[in-house]
Formats: C-alpha cells, sequence, structure tokens
C-alpha cells in the first residue's frame, strides 16, 4: 500500500535544503546581498555560518574501545570462573555462575532501557536511517539514549544473549554526534559555545551521517567500511563535501583504535587482548583458488539468499508478537528478556554435553585444551587430552566464536553435527534475542550464523573443493549478510578490513551479488523491515510506476493554512495553534503587491521565535531590515532536543493580538517550487535527491489559488 504522508502528520525533521545557499562562508546579513534575497537569509541561520571544519570524533572512538574493554573483561571473568569450576568437576556450581551472571545482565540492561531510555532497544540502526530520512522521532539520540545504549549494549553483550554491538555503536555515534550538533546537553549543563555553528538540520544531519561510519568504524575497525555503510544504507542525502567529512571521522577513529590497541596488547587491559576491537587477520597466506570452485562459491550464495531472507521473514514476524506484548506493561518487557536469558543460559550450558570429546591434535600451535578465558580447543567436561569442539563456540564470546570459524588449517577441528547444531541454535537464538527491551544489534549474530552455515558447507564438500572450511565460513558469512542486510559494496569492504586479505575479494563479490539478488525475491531488507514495524515513514530512493501516471495537484491536502507579508498576531497564533504544520507560504496581496503573489516560506519555530521576542508593529507596514535590530542571529538557530518552544508557553494581550508582524525579512524567499501540473514522480525524485524538506506546489494560473506543503512517503510492502 502506497500513500502519501505530510510531514504535519509525522514529526519529521528532514534535511532543510531548501534552506541551502551557495555559499558555505559567506556571513550572514551581508550588505553585498539585494534587499530583496536578503531577507531570506533569517530564515537560514546557523546553515553557513562558518568554514567548514571538523569536529572530535575520536569520542566515539573512545567509546567503542570502552564498550569491547568492558565486555571482554566482564565476560571473560564470567567465563573464566565457569571454566575452572567445569575443570574441578563441580558442574552445578558452574551453571549457577553462568545462569545468575546472565540473567543478572540481561535483567540490568532490560531496566535501565525500559524505566529511563526505552529508544535505546534494539538495534537502533533503523532509527538513525529512518532521522536521516527525515522522520523525528522521540528521544532517539538524546543524551539519555546513548548512555544507557552504551551501558545497555555492554551487559547485554555480556550476559550470553546472541546480540551484537555494532548496531548500538552506530547508534551511539548517531547520537554523540548529534549532541555536537546542538551545542551539547542543555539540561545536563554540557553545552560547549563554539558548536552553536552546527545549530541547524542540514549540519545536524550530516553530523550525524558520520556519526553512524564513526559507529561501524569503532565496531569492527574499518574505516572505509564506515564510510561506505553511511553512503549504502544509512544516508537519503549525500555530497561529495560529506563523503570527505565521514572519511576523515573514520579515519580518526581508526587512528584512535589503533593507538588503545598497542597498549592493550601490552597486558595493561585486563582479559582485553586477542579478542574485542575484531580484525579475524585469518588468511595472511595466500589463498588460491580455481573456476571449479565457483559453483560451490554459487551454491553457498543461493542458499545463504534464501536463509537470509527467511530469517528476516521470521525476525518480522517475532518483533511484531514482541510488540504486541510489550505494549501492555514494563512488567511484560522485562519478563520478556529475563525468560529468553534463562533460556538462552539452559541452552548454551546444556548443548556442549550433546557433543562428543574429540582427542586434541598433535600439531596446534595453541595449547589443548584451552586454559583461560578464549580458544579453540574447550575441555568443558572432557577428560585430559581431548576438547569439546561446540563448547569452543559457545563459551566463548561472539567475537572469539567467528574468529574460530573463521580460521585457516583447522578443518579437522569441528564435527560436523557440531556445525549444524550451532548453526541451528544461532539462527533462532538471534531471532528471538533482538526483540528483548535492551540494546540488541544484528550485525555480529548474522556474521555468526552465517560463518556456521558456510563452514558446514565447506565440510560437507569435504575433498571435493580446493578451499577450506574457514574460507568458507567467511564466504556464508558474507552471502547471510546479504542475504539479510541486502548490502552489498559496504558489507565487501567490511569483510575485506575484518580478515585483512584482498585476495578474498572476487569471491565475496560473487556471493553478496548472489544471495543479495535471490532475497530481493522475497522480502526487503531486515533494518526496512523493521522500520516499517516501528511505523517509521520512509521515502524510498525511486519513484513507483503509478506515480508517473499523477500530477502533484492529484495528491495535494488542505484546508491550505498560510501567512501573509504583514499577518495580525492574533492570525499566527491561531494558525500555530491550530495546527501541527512546521512550514507555512507567505504570499503577498494588494496593496503590498499588485497581485496576489508567493513571497516565501517561513518556518513555525521563526514564527514562535518573533512572537516570544513581541517585535510587534502597531500598524501594518513593512519595515523590511530595520526588524534584524531587535534579533540576534542565535535565537533563530536550530534548537536542541527538549528544549522546543510551544506556542503554548507564550502568553500574549489582548492588544498585542491585535497587532501586526512583518514576517518579510524572515522569510525564506527562495523555496523550491513546482507546477501543479509536475508529475508526481519527478516532484518524489526531486524531493529526495535535493533533501527537502518543503515543496511548494503553485499553479498554473496567474491567480495564487493553491499553495500546499507535502511530503511524498513510499509505504509499499
Amino acid at each position: 500500500m502506497s500513500e502519501n504522508v505530510s510531514p504535519e502528520q509525522t514529526q519529521s525533521q528532514g534535511p532543510n535544503q531548501d534552506l541551502d545557499h551557495q555559499s558555505l562562508t559567506s556571513p550572514l546579513l551581508s550588505t553585498q546581498y539585494r534587499s530583496a534575497n536578503s531577507t531570506s537569509q533569517v530564515a537560514i541561520v546557523g546553515v553557513n555560518l562558518c568554514p567548514i571544519q571538523s569536529l572530535d570524533y575520536d569520542i566515539v572512538s573512545l567509546v567503542g574501545f570502552f564498550n569491547n574493554l568492558a565486555v571482554e573483561n566482564i565476560a571473560g571473568v564470567k567465563f573464566v570462573i565457569t571454566s575452572n569450576m567445569m575443570l574441578s568437576g563441580r558442574y552445578e556450581t558452574a551453571f549457577l555462575v553462568f545462569f545468575l551472571s546472565n540473567l543478572g545482565l540481561t535483567l540490568f540492561a532490560a531496566i535501565i532501557t525500559a524505566f529511563i531510555a526505552p529508544a535505546a532497544a534494539g538495534s537502533g540502526i533503523p532509527e538513525v536511517k529512518a532521522y536521516l530520512n527525515g522522520v523525528d522521532a522521540p528521544g532517539i539520540i538524546s543524551l539519555r539514549t546513548c548512555i544507557v545504549k552504551i551501558m545497555g549494549s555492554i551487559s547485554a553483550v555480556s550476559s550470553s544473549l546472541l546480540v551484537g554491538k555494532a548496531g548500538p555503536m552506530v547508534h551511539t555515534g548517531s547520537c554523540i554526534a548529534s549532541l555536537l550538533g546542538q551545542g551539547g546537553s542543555r539540561r545536563y549543563g554540557l553545552t560547549w559555545k563554539w558548536l552553536r555553528f552546527f545549530k541547524n538540520d542540514r549540519d545536524r544531519r550530516d553530523l550525524v551521517t558520520c556519526g553512524s561510519a564513526a559507529g561501524i568504524a569503532a565496531a569492527f575497525r574499518a574505516p572505509v567500511g564506515g564510510v561506505l555503510f553511511a553512503l549504502e544504507e544509512m544516508a537519503s542525502w549525500w555530497t561529495s563535501g560529506l563523503l570527505w567529512r565521514a572519511f576523515f571521522t573514520t579515519a580518526v577513529v581508526a587512528i584512535i583504535l589503533r593507538a588503545l590497541i598497542d597498549v592493550c596488547l601490552s597486558g595493561k587491559c585486563g582479559l582485553f587482548g586477542k579478542g574485542g576491537l575484531i580484525m579475524f587477520d585469518v588468511y595472511s597466506a595466500n589463498i588460491s583458488y580455481h573456476i571449479a570452485d565457483v559453483p560451490p562459491v554459487l551454491l553457498v550464495g543461493i542458499v545463504g539468499g534464501i536463509l537470509g531472507s527467511l530469517y528476516n521473514f521470521l525476525l518480522d514476524k517475532v518483533l511484531r508478537v514482541y510488540a504486541i506484548i510489550n505494549v501492555k506493561s514494563i512488567t511484560y518487557r522485562i519478563f520478556i528478556a529475563c525468560a529468553i536469558s534463562i533460556f538462552t543460559s539452559c541452552l548454551l550450558f546444556g548443548l556442549p554435553w550433546l557433543a562428543s570429546c574429540q582427542p586434541c591434535p598433535f600439531d596446534t600451535a595453541e595449547a589443548c585444551p584451552t586454559i583461560g578465558r578464549s580458544g579453540n580447543y574447550k575441555k568443558f567436561q572432557c577428560p585430559p587430552g581431548h576438547y569439546n569442539d561446540l563448547a569452543s563456540l559457545i563459551f566463548n564470546t561472539n567475537d572469539d566464536a567467528i574468529r574460530n570459524l573463521f580460521s585457516r588449517n583447522t578443518d579437522s577441528e569441528f564435527q560436523h553435527s557440531t556445525m549444524l547444531i550451532f548453526f541451528v541454535t544461532c539462527f533462532f537464538l538471534s531471532i528471538v534475542s533482538s526483540g528483548v527491551v535492551a540494546p540488541a544489534g544484528l550485525f555480529v549474530p548474522v556474521i555468526v550464523t552465517g560463518a556456521s552455515y558456510g563452514r558446514f558447507v565447506g565440510m560437507l564438500l569435504g575433498s571435493h573443493t580446493n578451499l577450506n572450511h574457514g574460507f568458507y565460513a567467511v564466504l556464508g558469512a558474507a552471502s547471510f549478510l546479504g542475504g539479510s542486510m541486502r548490502m552489498t559494496v559496504s558489507l565487501c569492504v567490511i569483510i575485506l578490513e575484518l580478515t585483512n586479505n584482498l585476495l578474498l575479494l572476487p569471491m565475496i563479490m560473487m556471493v553478496l551479488l548472489v544471495s543479495k539478488t535471490v532475497a530481493d525475491t522475497f522480502n526487503g531488507n531486515i533494518y526496512d523491515l523493521i522500520m516499517k514495524a516501528k511505523g517509521f515513514p520512509y521515502l524510498e530512493a525511486h519513484a513507483e510506476p503509478y506515480m508517473r501516471q499523477l500530477t502533484v495537484a492529484d495528491v495535494v491536502s488542505g484546508p491550505l493554512q498560510l501567512c501573509h507579508g504583514i499577518e495580525k498576531v492574533g492570525n499566527i497564533v491561531h494558525i500555530l495553534k491550530t495546527t501541527s504544520h512546521h512550514g507555512f507560504p507567505v504570499i503577498d496581496e494588494p496593496p503590498h503587491s499588485e497581485s496576489p503573489v508567493l513571497y516565501g516560506l517561513i518556518l513555525r519555530a521563526h514564527l514562535i521565535t518573533l512572537l516570544k521576542k513581541r517585535a510587534f508593529l502597531r500598524t501594518p507596514v513593512r519595515i523590511g531590515v530595520e526588524a534584524f535590530r531587535h534579533f540576534l542571529a542565535d535565537e533563530f538557530a536550530k534548537k536542541g532536543l527538549g528544549n522546543v518552544d510551544r506556542i503554548e508557553d507564550i502568553n500574549l494581550t489582548d492588544e498585542e493580538m491585535e497587532m501586526f508582524l512583518d514576517l518579510h525579512p524572515f522569510t525564506n524567499a527562495s523555496p523550491y517550487t513546482v507546477v501543479e501540473t509536475m508529475s508526481l514522480a519527478k516532484a518524489s525524485t526531486l524531493f529526495r535527491e535535493m533533501g527537502l524538506r518543503h515543496l511548494l506546489v503553485v499553479p498554473n494560473t496567474s491567480i495564487v489559488r493553491n499553495f500546499t506543503i507535502t511530503i511524498f512517503l513510499n509505504l509499499d510492502s
């Protein structure tokens, strides 16, 4: 179903591209402008206040490092204590420690999310993607959400729930960027005056885009992949200037992370060491493959696409069920999270008992059985000199499990039954865990699931292929990512940066293209499905075929609310109180013009600022630029979250309601306009490609009879 939704029906914040200007360095209200054009400059205050500059995105890298450091140490202590008890034969006590620690961590994450910042639940990528497309959902990028996202992600990932930290890192990076863009948080006394230059929708949108790129770079140590991820998946509007800003951002993140990792490699970070910040350097040697290896690789891509689409379908259904339950009360949300934690702990502790013990190989480069937190050869309940291959995957963090699956020269390490059990477990646990009221990413669970599937295929092929099982695990992860998330270029680069080998490129490209093509025949990508389930409107990049048969006049909505160039204060108050529109056309009529004419567009926030300042006129006369003397540029800047002025908070006397306001100096005199006969498809493309929020529709005739502000949002299933 498709429908047209106005920005008044959603809390759309969209990029104010219609407030754009040619120069990024020209001062506001410069005398070089003609009077007719200078009147529109206050309408774009804050957009062009300063030359292009960068921000301190090392904050994101520090948060990413802290996240990984905390997860590795918390989960590491849990696994060390449990393993030591298992070694001493105290199985019941080991299970109790494992069970209670997981439950406590999950309960903590659920409580702070449910009571403090419900917007922090889930991955966060769909919310940020919707924000960059123009939907400003309440609280998704606030300081409170950011803090809960960090703490909740650490707890949830450490609790052995099959959730990831990449999505929460993207959300965290976007929150940090938004806070920088609004000058900090006035509510908590964290403000910086120099950041006022970025207090507008356009700059904040670009900063959030850079923040999402920084989040991927911090989660995977993939700076180039982070830039491409923001370009391919997150941003609805992209320019060359934004490209280099995002690239600089991820470069800073990568450098800071590298320096911090070097410190930890010296043993100063507790249990943080080989695990944590992912770099699966598992293919330092040359890899050779032949034309005979192409059919099995294509098979991996096809099956991965089918599995990925099935994963999306089931996850969408589960999230909808959770949504029905979660609306009842907070108690239900926390109960579901605890129930899933209990089920997960019992399953993870019980499944390794089904696997048979394997004798330790003689040519292994590491100790067998593994003593400590991570390793390929977990002893679990096995006798000396043996290891439990399923426990080697389950009793590790997700990062270490992926490293074990990706490792080469380990073709004989895992049994067929082990890999099949692990794949099925990851597939379903990642689905039921994603809907808990806690920060829960999808990237890492999908990689784990896909890697186990790919390695299982490699084991089935056995001697019929020249590729080792670790390589098939990489291809399986790529196919499952492509089938679920439907990205190609960014995923390809992220996987290459993870595995640190360019020789994998041809096969990974082939697998991603095949899996995405196959999965696209069944449903959409997972983030789009989640956005739709959460009710976020989203403007697609392409126009639907039916739009070519319609004009913009066919979809405009009314009744029209507009302002005159010189308007009575009472009329402005009435319009603001009776509508939720965020922008209003401004027209001039005789005697201020020879005939009715569209002068421009004025924003709701600017009207409220004018009313607060009470710069009223007793007679309806045009005063022009003289009005600027009563205002500072900062007064028209974008307000921070929670600081938006409301018309209900302004009290005016009856005498003031009869006065007038000259809106000309504060109106954007050059808004984007289209004629009513323009194709709906062309208007939709213009709206999306130019990053607009408001688009004025004017009639063909010389009489101004029908203006409207319309956003076209495609909600096709």
